[in-house]
């Protein structure tokens, strides 16, 4: 394996560890169904307090799934949307794989 394809496995499960949180995986549904929101809006969504959310917003920025823009006076976030289109892009792969591989033994079995 070349290390250009070991970077980009790195860099996936970096990814999808920082998905496997259900505050942040959360919050990256809230953001797949609005275009950007500010940290209030954000906070509305859980139980934590805005510095908590904040720290998640964090983990998902330095995963490059979220980014913040600055509008005016307040910080918006919003998905990286060439990341998320990878990731998907790496499932769908994945799944090709599985299914391959499952009608191969469907065959074998039969």
């Amino acid at each position: 394996m070349s290390n250009r394809n070991l970077k980009s496995l790195g860099e996936r499960a970096h990814r999808f560890a920082a998905l496997g949180d259900e505050t942040r995986l959360s919050i990256v549904d809230e953001l797949s169904r609005h275009q950007r929101q500010n940290i209030t809006e954000l906070t509305r969504l859980t139980s934590l307090t805005r510095q908590a959310t904040t720290k998640h917003l964090r983990v998902l920025e330095k995963a490059k799934i979220v980014r913040s823009v600055r509008d005016g006076r307040e910080n918006l976030f919003e998905l990286e949307a060439k990341t998320c289109s990878d990731l998907q892009d790496y499932l769908n792969t994945i799944n090709k794989q599985w299914d391959d591989a499952l009608a191969r033994l469907k065959d074998f079995v039969e």
